[in-house]
């Protein structure tokens, strides 16, 4: 009996940990204030390469390329650069077609980290004054270069856009873009707001080109490039930025075995950034300097959907044990976890929540265990996620007001 307590308690402490984090970012994000300018004035047009990796993207390259060139930046200060992996001749032969560089890569076994290091390679740090990255189902608002300029203008040399769903056709879909803007109130804009650098996201994301190509030198993972990015340009003495109104919107997945694949490779690049990085943490936090320790504490962050369902379990499992402890404390962090998350979506995606999507909560509970358990496969094998969704300009599921203050 007194090794189950100590056990219980040491799963409850972690267990506690994990919702004070969630619940202190919640609230700084609530509250807090991202990087974006209250001028737009600039006097110099910095020039942007937009890398655009695309693995089999075929279904959508085409149509995103299109959509990205209509910035409201000037033509010839940016380039749209497309790291095509594996594409078909037509597919290369319409991009040839476009006013775009297209850089050609095959790898025995293909990740987004050795596109863009490949890519990286190929550009001098003289050609662009900024290195952007987007997706290939990605759609950058016509004012998303011009927002990074002046970001850069104001002494930034790194900075994360705000992502945002482009469809919300299915249930599975507006859980994800609800998960998707809780991370971006949570660790994103409170982050900020506690001083913090933003953590990075893969897409809808800007860097001085010298600095992201020194930043990428030691990226070793098999997935989860965009940490070992972030931790390198913080290492390296960066803060990164977090622009609220930079928008990229980008597509959800829609059916619940996308979402475990995804969500499988997502925690295989966890874990392997985790093991990677650990003696760089603890090095770190000797020195006092706590923000690459906090971003590895985010590595080992239980998916938020499994921990309402751990919390829900042994909360009702509690409730026949003698010991009300056993039930009240695991309460108490499902309440706090709950208000936490509540606080953090914003109203255009409260208002999408219905019965059905909490309904669904439970099987994607399940199919986040069963992402645990074969993440083995993602150790092996680049794991893609296929996006067929077409691109259109204005998303119809961000309303204006959300454009305008997502935070609602």
């Amino acid at each position: 009996m007194v090794i189950f307590y100590v056990l219980y308690g040491f799963l409850l402490f972690f267990l506690l940990l994990n919702v004070l984090y969630i619940c202190v970012f919640a609230v700084a994000g609530r509250i807090g204030n991202a990087d974006d300018l209250t001028t737009t004035t600039v006097d110099t047009h910095r020039k942007i390469g937009v890398l655009i990796p695309a693995y089999k993207e075929d279904a959508v390259i085409v149509d995103s390329v299109l959509a990205n060139l209509r910035q409201d930046y000037p033509a010839n200060r940016f380039d749209l650069i497309v790291i095509a992996d594996s594409l078909q001749p037509d597919t290369l032969a319409q991009l040839g077609t476009l006013p775009v560089r297209v850089f050609e890569v095959s790898f025995p076994v293909s990740t987004v980290g050795k596109a863009i290091r490949t890519a990286l390679d190929q550009i001098q740090t003289t050609d662009y004054d900024i290195i952007a990255v987007a997706d290939a189902d990605n759609l950058l608002a016509v004012d998303f270069l011009s927002r990074v300029n002046e970001a850069f203008a104001q002494g930034w040399q790194a900075i994360q856009g705000h992502r945002v769903a482009k469809n919300t056709n299915t249930s599975v879909a507006v859980l994800d873009a609800i998960s998707e803007e809780i991370n971006n109130s949570i660790f994103r804009k409170g982050s900020r707001a506690l001083g913090l650098s933003s953590p990075v996201i893969g897409s809808g994301m800007a860097f001085d080109t010298a600095l992201m190509k020194q930043a990428m030198t030691t990226s070793v993972t098999m997935g989860g490039y965009d940490k070992e990015l972030e931790m390198n340009i913080v290492l390296n003495g960066q803060s990164i930025a977090y622009l609220e109104k930079a928008y990229v919107y980008d597509e959800k997945v829609a059916q619940r075995a996308v979402f475990e694949n995804q969500r499988t490779r997502w925690i295989a690049a966890q874990l392997q950034f985790l093991v990677h990085n650990y003696k760089t943490g603890c090095n770190e936090l000797l020195k006092g300097r706590f923000e690459v320790v906090l971003g590895l504490f985010r590595a080992v962050i239980v998916p938020r959907v499994l921990l309402l369902g751990v919390l829900i379990l042994l909360s009702v499992a509690g409730l026949f044990a003698a010991d009300n402890w056993l039930w009240m404390l695991p309460a108490a962090m499902l309440l706090t976890l709950c208000v936490s998350l509540l606080i953090s979506i914003p109203a255009y995606l409260r208002q999408k929540l219905t019965v059905r999507e909490l309904l669904l909560l439970p099987k994607l509970m399940i199919s986040f265990g069963r992402a645990i358990l074969n993440m083995q496969k993602a150790f092996r094998s680049f794991m893609h996620t296929p996006h067929t969704a077409t691109v259109g300009h204005q998303p119809a599921s961000v309303p204006v007001s959300a454009r305008d203050k997502t935070s609602l």
